[in-house]
């Protein structure tokens, strides 16, 4: 019994070690896969919030100062 499995083992040894190569090729291709799923979403993200706290900037910016210039506004229609 062992002899037979001993003569199976070493005719067929490259084999198994050419599908053991492939399996992990390919989990390796889908954990790639995976992670750069996970980079493009946190760089979507990373762009909406630089857009927001831009935005937030610019309305400060546009805001008015004092409260005179509130009135000013709100009395021209631009506020």
């Amino acid at each position: 019994m062992l002899n037979i499995l001993k003569s199976w083992l070493s005719s067929h040894l490259l084999r198994l070690i050419g599908w053991g190569v492939a399996g992990l090729s390919v989990l390796t291709v889908l954990l790639g896969a995976r992670q750069a799923g996970r980079n493009a979403e946190r760089n979507d993200q990373l762009k909406k919030i630089i857009e927001v706290k831009d935005a937030q900037l610019r309305a400060t910016l546009d805001a008015p100062r004092t409260r005179g210039e509130l009135v000013d506004r709100l009395r021209r229609g631009k506020f």
